[in-house]
């Protein structure tokens, strides 16, 4: 929902930051690599009970994951950087969950819960953007959501910064993350209607 809606606040700076990153010569798929790198040490840092500072690295990750997409509008969009940019935000969500299952391991089942609603929604945000003829600014059809990467993140940080609320955000995440799922779902059901 705030990707969708609150994307045109923050536009500027990431499109500042997008230009100053194509004039040192960085490529979007570099900084692709860059902020995946970042966002992966999450999981370390949390479990070495360092949470503020994963949760700068888990923001800094995903700022330089939107200015990526800006560089590659501004240049060339790949379909191997399209590619490359929901397999590592997947992987950098996996990095942050483990960081927390291993750390707070009473919680795992949780954690397991929230994966397996990731894993729906993702499921169905891709397929969707598959079979769907419609398009717009990204490589493939965004379907917008209750939950989209900011929320994410936000559920994410407040996982990492309040430990002994692990298992209410975690809940809260999955109870968020299974809604946008079916939210998904049945707006595939009307895009797709006659397909």
């Amino acid at each position: 929902m705030l990707d969708t809606h609150a994307r045109k606040y923050v536009q500027p700076l990431i499109g500042k930051t997008a230009d100053g990153l194509l004039r040192i010569g960085l490529t979007a798929n570099q900084v692709t690599g860059i902020s995946f790198i970042i966002g992966a040490a999450c999981g370390p840092l949390i479990f070495y009970d360092l949470p503020a500072a994963a949760v700068v690295l888990l923001w800094l990750s995903g700022f330089l994951d939107a200015v990526d997409g800006s560089m590659a509008r501004k240049t060339k969009t790949s379909a191997f950087g399209t590619v490359m940019d929901v397999t590592f935000d997947r992987i950098v969500e996996i990095s942050v969950i483990l960081g927390l299952a291993f750390r707070f391991p009473d919680t795992m089942w949780a954690l397991l819960l929230l994966s397996v609603s990731i894993i729906f929604s993702i499921t169905v945000f891709l397929t969707v953007g598959n079979v769907s003829d419609k398009s717009d600014m990204k490589s493939f059809y965004y379907q917008a959501g209750l939950a989209e990467r900011t929320e994410g993140f936000i559920l994410f940080s407040f996982m990492i910064m309040f430990p002994a609320m692990l298992l209410f955000f975690t809940l809260l995440f999955f109870a968020v993350e299974t809604f946008t799922g079916i939210q998904r779902m049945f707006e595939a059901k009307k895009i797709l209607k006659g397909t």
